[in-house]
């Protein structure tokens, strides 16, 4: 039952325990949301935060990743995975994506995962994006998932194929070798993928059997969009994410709030320069009420 990444939860109720064994795959209890995002005020957050133009600028995805890491930090329950019919709670919190080296047909794509601080705000974010972006699009550079990997696929297919089952069954059972996961995105909080960088629109991702992931984020293209406002339409500049969810760690009413939550960080921005654990105020919680 021991993890090095997750602490075991015995104390969950019926209704949690009971859920597992009914439904034991990832995959067959996935839930979809999508959350339109205005982006008037981010826009204007993002061009002040780049006034000093500084060598690597402030972008949307980093300010994504900051309230996705900023509602996994404040709702505890998004912390929560199952694996091998057995609830955990993570013990951080965790967000990964893919990088593509280069935009090309062939390009490498290597895996970023970050580990965030409690006491992080946009600013770490910002920076530790960096730090890692700049060490990932080297085309040398080889992340320690994608090495194993490469390790693996080298070998006759005649042991490859029985290792890697070995390996699968070690993951099922809690019995992995640390090294093996520690960089793979499938044991993160929250994986990400950008797919409005390379000129998607908002979709939807899978979650995995394998690894922990509960949470998948796609971030569409951005652009005009319409927004409400006083029985009127007005487009605006927008987003939409698509959110996929294991419906298990936590019920409808959880999510709603959650995912609002994620909505008020985004439409206003001031409040990711705040640090990850920083407690929304009875004001700021009445504006989700609200949405």
């Amino acid at each position: 039952m021991s993890r090095f990444d997750a602490t075991y939860m015995k104390d969950c109720d019926s209704m949690h325990f009971i859920m597992p064994f009914i439904f034991p795959n990832r995959c067959d209890n996935q839930a979809f949301f999508t959350f339109q995002i205005d982006l008037t005020n981010l826009n204007e957050y993002i061009r002040k935060k780049n006034a000093d133009d500084p060598d690597y600028k402030y972008n949307m995805f980093q300010c994504i990743v900051t309230a996705v890491l900023k509602i996994v930090t404040l709702r505890s329950k998004l912390s929560i995975f199952i694996h091998d019919k057995r609830m955990y709670k993570r013990n951080e919190v965790s967000a990964a994506f893919t990088v593509k080296q280069e935009f090309l047909d062939n390009g490498g794509e290597v895996l970023c995962f970050i580990h965030a601080k409690p006491e992080w705000n946009v600013d770490d974010v910002h920076n530790e994006l960096r730090r890692q972006l700049l060490k990932l699009k080297d085309r040398s550079y080889v992340d320690e998932s994608t090495g194993f990997m490469d390790k693996f696929n080298q070998l006759p297919k005649f042991i490859s194929r029985p290792l890697v089952s070995f390996v699968c069954w070690l993951e099922k059972h809690n019995m992995i070798p640390k090294a093996l996961i520690e960089t793979d995105p499938y044991h993160s909080s929250v994986l990400l993928a950008n797919l409005g960088s390379i000129g998607l629109p908002d979709g939807y991702h899978h979650l995995s059997n394998w690894g922990t992931t509960s949470i998948f984020v796609v971030i569409g293209q951005y652009g005009k969009m319409p927004f409400y406002e006083n029985s009127k339409t007005v487009f605006k500049d927008g987003v939409k994410l698509g959110i996929t969810v294991d419906e298990r760690i936590a019920d409808g009413y959880y999510f709603s709030k959650s995912f609002k939550m994620l909505q008020l960080f985004l439409e206003n921005p001031e409040l990711l320069d705040q640090p990850l654990n920083e407690k929304l105020s009875d004001e700021l919680w009445a504006k989700i009420n609200m949405k």
